[in-house]
């Protein structure tokens, strides 16, 4: 199904190219007069001949790891990319139709399989995009360190906490990034302008059920903040 978005300062009106299944949205909602819906502001331009390189970069990764051939890879995260995107197909040869989103996605695919299997980065992490927000997601959640790609990462705290009000943060409002040790040492040292200068990167917000489950913050924390916020 195609959908349109038109926007209206912070509304956005959707078009869909045909009537949705009833029975599907009662199924999913329990309602089929109002959905939820996940949102992402797609990237329309072409992809780019720096996204093919970092495709093949991580293939070649993974197929010295588990000694495959990588146009068995290709064809395997192809497949996969068509069953998330539910028939959809991507291509990242020079005369591409897919999208720059659609790439991302693609590569997306490629960093959760080498972080669930424990595939070690060699020729592609020079070319990872460190600033972009999944890779740095599954570096805190895999606690690897995003700068060069060390096990068991601390999640550094980017925005300063004091160690005596760190229990008491609403950690739901900081930006975070897993160093190891030498890495995270490094940062105090030099400080966040020239680190981020150095490596380009950028830390980003953890959602709740991350910070749960990296034991950053608890539920009965979280709760009690919102109820202050209420009274």
């Amino acid at each position: 199904m195609r959908i349109i978005a038109q926007r209206h300062g912070k509304d956005l009106v959707v078009h869909l190219s045909q009537e949705p299944d009833e029975d599907h949205l009662e199924t999913v909602n329990g309602q089929s007069d109002q959905v939820w819906v996940d949102l992402t502001f797609a990237d329309p331009r072409q992809a780019r001949p720096q996204q093919r390189r970092l495709f093949f970069a991580l293939l070649n990764d993974i197929a010295t790891y588990y000694v495959v051939p990588p146009d068995f890879l290709k064809t395997m995260f192809y497949t996969q990319y068509e069953f998330y995107t539910a028939g959809k197909s991507i291509s990242l040869s020079d005369a591409t139709r897919s999208s720059v989103s659609d790439a991302n996605q693609l590569l997306d695919l490629v960093i959760d399989f080498m972080f669930e299997w424990h595939v070690p980065f060699k020729k592609g992490y020079e070319l990872l995009p460190k600033d972009e927000a999944y890779y740095q997601y599954e570096c805190c959640r895999h606690r690897v360190c995003a700068i060069c790609g060390r096990e068991h990462a601390d999640i550094h705290h980017w925005d300063a906490v004091g160690s005596e009000t760190r229990k008491l943060a609403d950690h739901r409002q900081h930006r975070f990034m897993a160093l190891c040790r030498t890495c995270h040492n490094e940062f105090h040292q030099i400080g966040p302008v020239k680190f981020t200068q150095k490596y380009h990167v950028q830390p980003i917000k953890l959602n709740e059920e991350t910070l749960i489950d990296l034991g950053v913050m608890t539920r009965k924390r979280m709760d009690e903040i919102d109820n202050e916020v209420i009274r």
